[in-house]
């Protein structure tokens, strides 16, 4: 049996969408294709447990059955993706495909109760019935190619299928703008963000604004791959389709212990104790809509958590309001977070200029890094990192400036991982750079009135050599002299060919 790649395997997922182009709009067919590829990998891992089972016991069909019935997922009858494939030519395969989904949601309960709520192969958003069916098949076999087998012993580690999904989403975050891009941090964005925050064994981890938890999953995997364990993962997602593909993440990714709720974070935060209050984490990571309009400010002025309770952001820009809420949700001592922000929440007065005074009056802020542009779909403004802890041996405020180190691309640039390694390590050792990063005092900021712009703290300032004018005189008349030679000697040339004056 030939491994596969995952390159492989997103190439093949990608064309999968061929399929869809020019009928439905991207930010429509990508549920499809996503929820087709989840149903096409349970079914595969399914297939093999099962021939694993009958090659170990051939000659008890009845102890393979009852194996089966204890494997941590349920395949009903009849909802695998090769019986769906196998009428593909009938009428009916939306029909077919939304049975097999309800079927799969309530076989496996709480893992993926209402996960295909909101996504209808029946719909009739594909056009009428027999273009509808026509669609429907061609996905169908597309995903019954040999690349997009999907058998774990084919494909080795559950990751591959994770990080099928993970490139499917950032295609379509670069493709579909800022709606896509609300909810996709780039890969080596949420490394980074992951490592700043170091998580440890047996942490609770949250991101209020999760979007498809890719950034949760990788402060999962950092506890994973250093053999710690006992960590809980936690979030919450405010488009209900993006939600459904989080659930189905986690849930391929092997992520059992999470807790992922659909929901406003702002204007209902959902992750709740058993009394009411908002539950504390001891990392808190998020990517949120940059510069939110109407984020709910009338629920911020009789919020119920005290959330507001050191200002109001401004009705059209609704980064601090998720910033509150993050901090207001950190644990008294282990609590620590990382959020991206776009610049104007380091510098903007006002109400925001308040906000962030008393921010750092009460040395919650511990680090800015400004990052390269054109790093996120959707967007070419630079953005930053502010990394907030509740408990700092010291009131310093560590400012890094990395954003002229990136990998230049045309629509996009990227960090590599020297990039990453600098800035985790320029954090973590909290001195100051010359050109790259500064650590300033407290008192430092307050003489800036509390602005947190990074060329305040880091100068970059490039000074240009200066030019020395006799030597360039010399090298001038230098060059005159050379020129006399060798129009002199063109000229012989010339001459010895006939074509003297």
């Amino acid at each position: 049996m030939t491994p596969v790649t995952q390159a492989e395997i997103n190439k093949a997922a990608w064309g999968a969408c061929d399929t869809f182009r020019g009928v439905v709009d991207p930010s429509v067919y990508k549920d499809y294709v996503l929820t087709l590829l989840f149903l096409k990998y349970v079914s595969d891992v399914w297939k093999d447990h099962y021939a694993r089972y009958q090659a170990e016991h051939p000659d008890s069909p009845e102890l393979v059955e009852a194996m089966m019935q204890q494997e941590a997922f349920k395949l009903p009858e009849g909802a695998s993706f090769d019986a769906l494939h196998k009428r593909r030519h009938e009428a009916g395969n939306g029909e077919r495909i939304d049975k097999a989904l309800h079927a799969i949601e309530e076989a496996n309960g709480d893992k993926l109760r209402d996960v295909f709520q909101d996504i209808s192969f029946n719909s009739n958003k594909l056009g009428d019935e027999e273009q509808k069916n026509d669609i429907l098949r061609h996905l169908l076999e597309d995903f019954a190619k040999d690349a997009l087998d999907l058998r774990p012993s084919r494909v080795g580690q559950l990751d591959i299928i994770g990080g099928a999904y993970e490139y499917l989403i950032s295609r379509f975050a670069a493709t579909a703008g800022k709606k896509a891009g609300e909810f996709y941090t780039p890969a080596e964005v949420s490394d980074l963000m992951a490592r700043l925050a170091d998580p440890q064994p047996g942490d609770h981890i949250c991101d209020p604004t999760c979007g498809s938890a890719s950034l949760l999953m990788k402060c999962g995997r950092l506890i994973r791959n250093s053999g710690g364990k006992g960590y809980a993962l936690y979030g919450q997602e405010a488009i209900g389709s993006t939600w459904a593909l989080a659930k189905m993440n986690l849930f391929l990714h092997g992520e059992e212990n999470h807790q992922v709720e659909w929901g406003d974070t702002i204007r209902n935060p959902k992750l709740r104790t058993k009394d009411d209050a908002l539950r504390h984490f001891d990392i808190v990571v998020a990517n949120p809509p940059f510069s939110l309009d109407k984020w709910g400010t009338e629920a911020a002025e009789t919020d119920k958590f005290g959330r507001f309770r050191r200002g109001t952001p401004p009705k059209t820009k609704g980064d601090y309001a998720f910033i509150l809420h993050m901090i207001e949700t950190l644990k008294p001592k282990s609590g620590r977070a990382v959020v991206v922000v776009p610049h104007g929440v380091l510098f903007r007065g006002s109400s925001e200029g308040k906000i962030r005074q008393k921010l750092i009056e009460e040395n919650l802020l511990d680090a800015v890094i400004g990052l390269p542009e054109k790093l996120f779909f959707g967007t070419g403004i630079p953005a930053a990192l502010l990394v907030f802890r509740k408990h700092k041996s010291d009131d310093s405020v560590m400012f890094v400036d990395a954003s002229r180190e990136f990998i230049s691309g045309t629509n996009q640039n990227a960090l590599n991982q020297t990039h990453i390694d600098k800035i985790v390590q320029t954090y973590a050792v909290r001195e100051s750079v010359d050109k790259y990063a500064y650590r300033a005092t407290r008192a430092e900021v307050e003489e800036n009135d509390f602005n947190l712009n990074i060329p305040r703290y880091v100068d970059t300032f490039e000074e240009e050599e200066e030019i020395d004018l006799v030597a360039v005189r010399a090298e001038r008349q230098a060059l005159k002299v050379e020129l006399a030679e060798l129009e002199a000697r063109m000229e012989g040339y010339l001459r010895e060919l006939g074509y003297g004056s």
